[in-house]
């Protein structure tokens, strides 16, 4: 297992130069950000985001995330053709990233002969969901929350439409349009639509060599009505089942599905480990029924044992990558909320210090003579 830190291109806040300072972090996970779902990205763009990265000798070897457009969950009209916009932004994926990248700096990191790892999710209308964006926690940082009676008193229609993390600011009426279609065709409809989907890109991303890494919804309920159908384990043994493509990988959110108390993440580790593309590693404190902060990564700081989940993944053999996740703003810092550096920073230091032990541990138990 590699850590890898979430990077927004030039324009982000956090640096390349302060990402590589964080010790043990030789890799970067990015994507084209400014363009909308069903834009082809273009090949010389993703080849010099690589180059910017390496020239900061920092690997980029996991995308996140390609857009998935609302044709192709909703299987309306014109999802034929955005499957084939989606695949030619997959294909400039595997022309850009193409081989491992070369050795930085004598540094031997585990991630330089991976594969390329492709994230996506298949939320509907929204991406994460949060009420908050700066809850003031008793130590004078702030963090994301969702708050299941704040988030019923908003409506998308009526202006709110700030708080949750969309890719895509759609204008009221489309957005009316889109509430109106989802909520037509339910739960079944939206989960076969991601088969639909998967069995049209797996063969394509096989050939290619990349790994899809599916990212679980977030929070794992519905939200205003929508259907969410990655939500826990049945969900996605169905999934597997139906597309056994070795290209069909899933992107683990410890955040994301530990904020349901019926996601015992250790066990969809240990269940889905030959599945296991892409770690999110965070931790978040429950606060009530469909209700939850996201905490500081340490497990005492919220309701997740992040030392059983990284064990976990250590048992399993699992060696692809992983990042911390969100972070608390602290220290006076500003910024995308959720992606500061100094939280996220500390979190990839305990982080990999919980995978040092964990792999201490399995090397001594693999020493240790049977009973």
């Amino acid at each position: 297992m590699y850590m890898s830190f979430r990077w927004f291109g030039p324009q982000d806040a956090v640096p390349l130069r302060h990402i590589r300072q964080i010790p043990l972090l030789r890799s970067v996970v990015s994507a084209l950000y400014d363009l909308a779902p069903g834009q082809v990205w273009p090949l010389e763009r993703l080849q010099t985001l690589r180059a910017q990265a390496e020239a900061a000798s920092l690997a980029w070897r996991v995308v996140e995330s390609i857009p998935v457009p609302e044709s192709v969950k909703l299987g309306a009209p014109g999802r034929e053709r955005d499957i084939g916009t989606w695949l030619d932004s997959l294909r400039a994926v595997a022309a850009a990233l193409g081989p491992a990248s070369p050795q930085q700096d004598g540094a031997d990191w585990a991630g330089r002969s991976s594969p390329v790892v492709v994230t996506y999710n298949f939320m509907p209308v929204f991406d994460w969901t949060r009420s908050h964006l700066a809850q003031p926690l008793p130590d004078g940082s702030t963090c994301l929350a969702y708050d299941a009676a704040a988030v019923a008193r908003l409506d998308p229609l009526a202006g709110d439409r700030q708080l949750p993390g969309w890719l895509t600011n759609y204008a009221p009426a489309e957005l009316a349009g889109l509430l109106e279609a989802y909520r037509g065709i339910g739960q079944e409809a939206v989960f076969a639509n991601l088969v639909y989907f998967l069995k049209a890109v797996c063969p394509e991303a096989e050939r290619l060599g990349l790994r899809l890494a599916l990212h679980p919804d977030d929070p794992p309920w519905p939200v205003f009505g929508l259907p969410r159908v990655v939500t826990g384990a049945k969900a996605l043994r169905d999934l597997f089942k139906a597309v056994p493509s070795s290209a069909n990988g899933l992107c683990l959110c410890s955040g994301s599905l530990g904020a349901s108390p019926d996601n015992d993440i250790v066990g969809l580790i240990r269940e889905f480990s030959d599945r296991l593309a892409f770690m999110h590693l965070r931790n978040v404190k429950l606060t009530g029924p469909r209700s939850f902060e996201e905490s500081a990564h340490p497990s005492s700081c919220g309701s997740l044992d992040m030392a059983a989940i990284v064990a976990a993944l250590v048992d399993s053999g699992f060696d692809g990558p992983a990042r911390p996740d969100h972070g608390r703003m602290i220290w006076d810092e500003t910024g995308k909320p959720g992606y500061g550096l100094y939280d996220r920073a500390l979190g990839a230091s305990y982080l990999t210090g919980l995978i040092e032990q964990a792999e201490r541990q399995r090397r001594l138990s693999q020493l240790s003579p049977a009973g």
